[in-house]
């Protein structure tokens, strides 16, 4: 039964990727005017039903909580819309009048959106809107564990486009979810670019396709806490976004690491965030509940509250716990919770000064976040730009809850749920995923100068010879007059060296004349 699943997968991505292309052809004529106003109204359709999908999401997943999935679906239906009104997608991008450059946007074709479990309305949405925006179609493979709520997400956001005058079939969602699938939708001649949001394996299955792809790394999330930071302030933020969604964000923190002179301040103040330390036995049991023997996060846990996790680990907390505290002595496989966790359970780390705090926060990127997102909360800008240059993380935030800041809600990049993590993970860019990032750039180039104006060294010209046009006679008789010497001419029926030199100087000169216009060169 599982080999037909796999075959109905595959024979409908074969013709639902057939359905976008023959759809995105007709898309392709659209004004940029009319693509800003069906993604428009796509937004505001999915704005009207996202409580609703929400609240599926986590009843079929089990992940996360519904206020905070509304919270991220409103990133991408409201907050996502209002930072695309007004780029230039298709059509002329730029006119560069002072370089006679013209940039022309052009569509990629139908994008292969492979979504997660951990954000599956919210990316659905996302994915789509930045697709639509950039003239693309656009076709969605929902994770099998989060196959309704992404199907149904899919086809209100359908139905919007086609009401505001989208081509049929431009959005398309697979309703049989099954790797062998993903796969063939990531394979199919017709799919242009991938989108990949998920797990490792995944992710590197895009790579692998032969097509572009943008995927992105895992989080291990560092948040600095800084003597001079406000310390009520930095925790209360830390607190609020470690425990969003239940830890679910791939950006949210997994770590505080301050001097040891702060401990005492940040455990109160944590406690009175409501935060619960755990001590040694709970936290041998939470290392092994949630990091598996492969490293790998345990899927039962993940966007769990703190109340299940602690149960499943064998101990309890009061159920107003906001997030499990763990304080640990370093980083790597000897101490399991220095890894990313995907849960509310948060480790803490003290060390002796500034200096070592930015170590140990490379150390953790390193471990199992590399490129992706790093935190600091301090009022000191030299210690905050020193942090910035060290971290090997493509997100650096200031004083703002990690989740927040690192999609665009609290700051000012990109707004995104796919945060490209650069060359040290293995992504393709660093960017936070948008619409100009699913588009090609041609340009219309006019000639500014002759090929032989561009150098500064004269193409062809021997190094260290004069520079074409300041050579004089007296020059070329002496060249001629050594050429000579060195092959034992001399005056001969009557001819002097220096007559042979005014005759080859003579030559030159009517070769200068008819070249006054320089050498040629490979380019003429």
């Amino acid at each position: 039964m599982l080999q037909d699943q796999d075959l109905l997968s595959i024979q409908e991505v074969r013709t639902k990727v057939d359905k976008a292309y023959a759809a995105w052809q007709k898309y392709l004529g659209y004004s940029q005017e009319k693509i800003d106003s069906i993604v428009e109204h796509v937004a505001a359709a999915a704005r009207a039903n996202s409580q609703r999908v929400a609240e599926l999401a986590v009843e079929e997943t089990g992940y996360g909580n519904a206020r905070d999935k509304n919270i991220k679906n409103l990133l991408a239906c409201d907050v996502l819309p209002r930072r695309m009104r007004g780029m230039k997608t298709v059509g002329v991008l730029r006119e560069l009048t002072e370089e006679k450059v013209v940039e022309i946007g052009v569509p990629v074709g139908v994008v292969a959106a492979i979504l997660p479990t951990t954000n599956p309305t919210s990316t659905a949405i996302y994915k789509t809107l930045i697709s639509l925006k950039a003239g693309n179609a656009v076709v969605i493979s929902p994770h099998p564990r989060a196959h309704r709520c992404t199907c149904v997400t899919a086809a209100i956001l359908y139905e919007a486009a086609v009401e505001a005058g989208a081509p049929e079939d431009l959005v398309q969602c697979v309703d049989t979810a099954t790797m062998e699938g993903t796969q063939a939708l990531m394979r199919h001649e017709r799919t242009s670019v991938i989108l990949a949001t998920g797990g490792s394996g995944i992710v590197k299955a895009a790579y692998s396709s032969g097509k572009p792809a943008f995927g992105v790394g895992p989080g291990n999330v560092p948040v600095l806490v800084d003597t001079s930071s406000d310390l009520e302030d930095a925790v209360g933020k830390v607190v609020a976004g470690k425990s969003f969604d239940y830890g679910t964000v791939c950006s949210s923190e997994q770590a505080i690491v301050a001097e040891d002179s702060l401990r005492e301040r940040i455990l109160g103040i944590l406690k009175s965030q409501k935060a619960y330390l755990a001590d040694d036995a709970q936290k041998l049991a939470l290392g092994k509940l949630l990091i598996m023997p492969n490293w790998t996060v345990n899927a039962n846990c993940v966007g769990q509250s703190p109340v299940k996790i602690a149960k499943m680990a064998g101990f309890e907390v009061p159920p107003d716990t906001s997030i499990i505290c763990c304080e640990i002595a370093g980083v790597g496989k000897q101490y399991p919770l220095s890894a990313e966790k995907l849960s509310p359970v948060l480790s803490l780390h003290f060390v002796k000064d500034f200096a070592a705090a930015v170590d140990t926060c490379y150390a953790l990127l390193k471990f199992g976040g590399l490129g992706h997102t790093a935190v600091i909360h301090a009022r000191d800008e030299a210690r905050i730009r020193q942090y910035g240059l060290r971290v090997p993380a493509m997100r650096v935030l200031v004083n703002t809850p990690a989740p927040q800041g690192s999609t665009g809600i609290t700051t000012n990049v990109f707004p995104a749920m796919t945060l490209g993590c650069g060359a040290a993970a293995g992504n393709a860019t660093s960017d936070n995923i948008g619409p100009l990032n699913l588009i090609n750039i041609k340009r219309l180039a006019y000639a500014v100068r002759r090929a032989e104006e561009a150098f500064e060294t004269r193409v062809g010209v021997a190094a260290g010879a004069p520079a074409f046009g300041g050579i004089d006679r007296g020059t070329v008789a002496a060249a001629v007059d050594r050429y000579l010497a060195a092959r034992g001419i001399t005056q001969s029926g009557g001819v002097t060296q220096g007559t042979v030199s005014n005759v080859a100087t003579e030559v030159v000169d009517r070769f200068l004349s008819r070249r006054s216009t320089g050498p040629k060169t490979g380019f003429s």
